[in-house]
């Protein structure tokens, strides 16, 4: 899930045509992990964090990037439970559940309306300093 998010980032700011350049690959290189669960989880939120309150609609970015976002933050924390955790048990029936999971959420990214989509890569791209 996140590198489908690099990839339409990347697609977005540089362009299909031009994935196998230099620019291409630093744009998508730049977002990091935090970077993208922080957004994840700003756009979870019923009021986003004052930095990020005037790149959110009334109403936030709408149903399929909560979903996506949601998604993303369970994901991700079942990631970490498989990655440190020694004491996580986990069997064929859990990992079909967490595929199905990120590719029901991949679905809802691409289904997502451009604009709230648009701007949930510019936020990845761009995260607002907590000054502002």
């Amino acid at each position: 899930m996140f590198h489908v998010c690099l990839t339409a980032a990347a697609d977005e700011f540089v362009g299909v045509g031009r994935r196998a350049t230099s620019r291409y690959e630093l744009v998508y290189r730049t977002i990091d992990h935090r970077v993208f669960l922080d957004v994840c989880e700003e756009a979870i939120k019923l009021r986003p964090r004052v930095s990020y309150q005037p790149f959110m609609p009334p109403g936030g970015l709408g149903d399929d990037i909560l979903a996506f976002s949601i998604a993303s933050v369970e994901l991700q924390k079942q990631r970490y439970l498989a990655d440190y955790a020694a004491m996580a048990f986990f069997d064929t029936e859990d990992a079909k559940q967490v595929v199905w999971s990120a590719r029901e959420a991949i679905r809802h990214f691409f289904a997502a309306p451009e604009e709230p989509r648009k701007m949930f890569l510019t936020l990845l791209m761009c995260p607002p300093r907590a000054g502002r």
